[in-house]
């Protein structure tokens, strides 16, 4: 740092074992490191009573005693249903897909808990998130730069598409410090650092909902409303569905409908009748768009232009498309394919994140794997560098409209 004075950093501690290496990282890199539990579901707001918060509270309260650190919990439940669940629910309802995760870590994590942070004296928040950031700063895990956010080392966990939508100036008070790690080095940082969660296994699901399934917690507030399952080919009724909000554009399993064939994907939602429209095989041309529209279009840094060429993933992992923004009005565009693939399956509602251009092979491009928990602590105070870490910046996103 510039100053012989280290920053406060407050860190979101989640319980899991990501969140605990990064307080770990910087504790000993000698910040000064808070710990923070957001507790962001409750009963009395209509969130579903299976979220283990308080085994979560009580792991991070292990990992910081563990560390020696300051720990607290934040309150954030009537934001987080009126900011993130009722949004999801709505959207569900309106036979669109959201991904409450995207707006989670804008409204939630990157806004309410980095504000209150800040309040506090923090000067930066710090995630468990595989991402990465370039910036001024001079953190040594991060390159120096103009701002930016960059997918992390580790291309199979980089969780840059659940960060499209923060802004330039959440970005500028927030660091990941494993970005630069792949997720097995993680691992081995965690026991070389004696947390107490070093083996608990990782959590899917909703952000901050816990480890359910997205049916399940979706039944419990929407119910069901059964309607007709129509091939769209043929044009005949081949089954019944339970609610239209329990299925999405691209689905394959959990369908209840059997072929003989090429098997059923869902490609169409008709809320005003009803109906869930599916049709045969993977590549039906009915899944396959050359274009798709995408409105609430963000950018992080610099604005979006005409014409501009892009690459573009439309799910969490996927393999991003070659493409170019036109018909730019406002905060809406179209996305049109410039891949030898069409985009599969766009859903509405769904995220649209959007990316530099690079090579399709940088986007997944690997570097050594260490198990030197010596040399992976090197990596992260500055005194090694990695070589050839992929250079792919997200620009943004937008919504499948």
């Amino acid at each position: 740092m510039k100053s012989s004075q280290k920053p406060t950093i407050y860190v979101a501690l989640s319980g899991g074992v990501d969140s605990a290496v990064a307080a770990a990282l910087l504790v000993h890199a000698g910040y000064p490191v808070v710990g923070v539990y957001m507790k962001n579901w409750a009963d009395n707001f209509g969130v579903s009573a299976r979220c283990p918060w308080e085994e979560e509270v009580a792991d991070v309260e292990k990992v910081a005693t563990h560390l020696g650190i300051p720990w607290k919990v934040y309150n954030f439940e009537k934001e987080y249903k009126a900011r993130v669940l009722d949004y999801f629910f709505s959207e569900y309802k309106a036979g669109r897909t959201p991904n409450p995760d995207i707006f989670c870590n804008n409204l939630i994590k990157f806004d309410s808990f980095a504000q209150r942070a800040r309040e506090e004296g923090a000067a930066y928040i710090a995630t468990g998130h595989y991402a990465r950031r370039r910036s001024m700063s001079e953190f040594p895990w991060e390159a120096s730069g103009t701002l930016g956010l960059f997918t992390a080392l580790d291309a199979t966990k980089d969780q840059g598409y659940f960060l499209q939508r923060i802004s330039a100036e959440q970005l500028q008070r927030a660091t990941f410090p494993l970005g630069n790690y792949y997720k097995k080095e993680v691992r081995i940082l965690a026991q070389h650092f004696g947390l107490p969660n070093a083996t608990k296994k990782d959590s899917q699901g909703i952000c901050f909902v816990g480890d359910i399934d997205v049916r399940d917690f979706i039944r419990e507030h929407l119910d069901t409303n059964p309607g007709d399952i129509v091939d769209i080919q043929s044009g005949d009724v081949v089954g019944r569905h339970q609610g239209l909000w329990f299925y999405t554009i691209g689905q394959r399993q959990g369908i209840g409908v059997s072929s003989t064939d090429a098997p059923y994907f869902v490609v169409k939602k008709e809320p005003s009748s009803n109906q869930l429209y599916i049709a045969q095989g993977h590549d039906n041309a009915h899944l396959l768009k050359e274009n798709i529209a995408v409105a609430q279009l963000h950018s992080i840094s610099e604005q979006f232009y005409e014409g501009q060429e892009v690459m573009v993933a439309l799910r969490y992992r996927e393999r991003p498309y070659r493409a170019t923004i036109t018909n730019f009005v406002n905060d809406r565009a179209m996305v049109v394919s410039q891949d030898s693939r069409m985009f599969w399956a766009p859903a509405e509602g769904q995220g649209v994140m959007i990316c530099e251009g690079e090579k399709e092979d940088k986007y997944a491009e690997k570097t050594q794997v260490s198990s030197s928990a010596s040399d992976l602590y090197k990596y992260f105070t500055g005194n090694e560098t990695r070589t050839e870490i992929r250079e792919v910046e997200i620009l943004g996103g937008g919504i499948v409209s």
